[in-house]
């Protein structure tokens, strides 16, 4: 395809709708069309989004009816959803509904965790919420793209951002049978990754030079893992998951540990991953412990492992908001639309961040 994909983005004023304003401005193949915020139409985004001011200097807010419109009149558009859980699932219902009625064909990535999972009944048992249009699910399929060559629906919902690093850790030590489907996972993220309304957790001063836990075996994306990692590996994995903030902004450690099926050297270890990973142009499977500050703001993820008799460790780096989000997101778009995976998404980490 040699013309540009007029591209819509859905999200307001969050850090993943920045993140994807940024990665569009440097996309060959995406044009910027439009970003909905139904409560503020007209505003500038660039008083959201001082940094991205250079790239789009009078760029408005748009209304949902404005972009209702644009859906419906556009022949083929791209959506990026970066609406809020139990939101995006009815507002891109809506979109499709008029799409569909039009004669139109949007392609949509969802980063919400509103069409993550395969049932309604499934969703509602962990956001105590109803879903808003459990019909329009049979549409979306959600995986990592590294796990899935080729979308199974015209849609994609992308995991969350602790869940692509716990997948990408995970699901090759399950899919090539390496270990006990029972896991021990450790993330750390940055402060990101609570959105941008500024909480206890997310307070700057409550959170500099500090590091805890929070929602012990008891976060929401564990059971997300659970359901993805099934699908992407055909193993019932249980998933003991313990999440912790860090005093960083951007970026996610995972450390996955796991009891091996039989003893296996690191070095085996490492080579089965560079392995599995070989084809996978921004997974890079090192014998060097991956380090944030190597990933932040690019979609690469770095993986290394360790072996101590039966005893595996996973470590994997990534940014939260690129390949946990907004990255992982192009990246689906990039398949969706014909083009390669790597379009616009290639910028290395800047390093020292």
């Amino acid at each position: 395809m040699s013309h540009t994909v007029p591209t819509i983005v859905l999200g307001g004023t969050g850090y993943v709708a920045g993140e994807l304003l940024r990665l569009i401005a440097g996309h060959p193949k995406l044009e910027l069309k439009a970003i909905l915020s139904d409560s503020q139409p007209g505003e500038l985004v660039s008083k959201a989004f001082p940094h991205l001011a250079s790239v789009y200097p009078q760029l408005q807010y748009s209304s949902l009816e404005q972009v209702s419109q644009l859906v419906t009149t556009l022949p083929k558009s791209a959506i990026l959803a970066a609406a809020p859980h139990g939101v995006s699932h009815k507002l891109l219902d809506g979109l499709l509904a008029a799409a569909e009625q039009a004669g139109t064909h949007p392609v949509v990535v969802d980063i919400s965790a509103d069409y993550r999972y395969a049932t309604a009944e499934a969703y509602e048992a962990v956001y105590k919420h109803t879903h808003g249009a459990p019909s329009r699910i049979k549409d979306f399929t959600c995986a990592v793209p590294e796990h899935l060559s080729q979308a199974l629906t015209k849609h994609v919902a992308h995991p969350g951002c602790f869940a692509t690093s716990l997948l990408l850790s995970s699901v090759p030590l399950l899919k090539l049978g390496l270990v006990e489907p029972r896991l021990f996972a450790s993330a750390i993220t940055g402060s990101t990754g609570s959105g941008r309304t500024p909480t206890a957790g997310t307070h700057h001063p409550q959170r500099h030079s500090d590091l805890y836990a929070y929602n012990p075996l008891a976060h929401r994306h564990a059971p997300e893992v659970t359901e993805i990692a099934l699908a992407a590996s055909g193993v019932q994995a249980e998933f003991c998951f313990v999440p912790h903030s860090g005093p960083f902004a951007r970026g996610i450690h995972t450390t996955i540990q796991a009891t091996a099926v039989k003893p296996i050297k690191t070095a085996d270890l490492v080579a089965a991953l560079r392995e599995f990973y070989q084809h996978s142009p921004f997974v890079r499977v090192s014998n060097d412990m991956p380090r944030i500050k190597d990933v932040v703001t690019s979609n690469y993820a770095h993986i290394s492992a360790a072996a101590n008799g039966n005893t595996i460790a996973v470590m994997c780096a990534i940014d939260n908001l690129t390949k946990g989000a907004a990255g992982g997101a192009v990246q689906w778009m990039n398949r969706l639309l014909g083009f390669d995976e790597t379009l616009g998404l290639i910028t290395p980490a800047p390093g020292w961040t």
